[in-house]
């Protein structure tokens, strides 16, 4: 699977001070871990980071660039402001090419417009689930086909793609269901079909009722 690189810079200062500093140059700070070594205190451009994280997410690996050495990480945690749509600080996780590791993997509906039993509603139960792998073995997402479901026939962490790969161990419940295919509701029906069509009789008040 390809990495991507991303360009990162040592950070001196770690008080608030100085990470306000580095936000208000469009810095974001960060941290670098691996077991056994000691945590390497970073800051990355925050155009760059934004680029690398939108195609990257938490699954795919980066080539880290620091002080002309390489660290093949992927994106562990990003902390989000509250309100402004940024992010203020992210954990990178340094790996070991030949030791397996614990990730989540997003699972991804194949043709969820597409489904070929109408009128149907989908839910989707499970958003993620767990894997442990080579890191070269991580899989971007956990796809499966939706367009042939039917109402009786749930869709289980068994029918993932992944679930076939020897190189990958799921280490969710193969029974546990990703997501249904259900008939829609009376209710839902009438949603779609909207109040326009439907005729309410309205009482008219006459004025000597108004004066009572």
């Amino acid at each position: 699977m390809a990495s991507l690189k991303m360009k990162t810079e040592n950070r001196i200062g770690v008080g608030s001070n100085e990470v306000k500093k580095l936000r208000a140059d469009s810095f974001i700070p960060g941290v670098i871990y691996k077991r056994g070594e000691e945590t390497k205190h970073v800051q990355v451009k925050e155009s760059e980071f934004l680029k690398v994280f939108r195609e990257a997410g938490t699954t795919t690996i980066i080539d880290l660039e620091l002080e002309g050495k390489t660290h093949p990480v992927i994106v562990k945690d990003v902390q989000e402001h509250p309100v402004k749509n940024k992010y203020l600080h992210v954990d990178f996780q340094e790996l070991n090419m030949d030791e397996k590791l614990k990730v989540l993997i997003p699972i991804n509906l194949i043709n969820r417009d597409s489904i070929k039993l109408q009128p149907s509603v989908l839910t989707q139960l499970l958003n993620e689930v767990e894997v442990e792998c080579l890191p070269g073995n991580i899989p971007n997402t956990a796809d499966v086909d939706v367009a042939d479901m039917d109402f009786t026939t749930p869709i289980f962490v068994k029918d993932l793609d992944i679930a076939s790969d020897e190189d990958i161990t799921i280490l969710a419940d193969l029974e546990e269901v990703v997501c249904t295919l259900t008939e829609p509701s009376l209710e839902e029906d009438l949603d779609d079909e909207g109040l326009e069509d439907v005729d309410v009789e309205v009482p008219l008040v006459s004025e000597e009722e108004e004066e009572e």
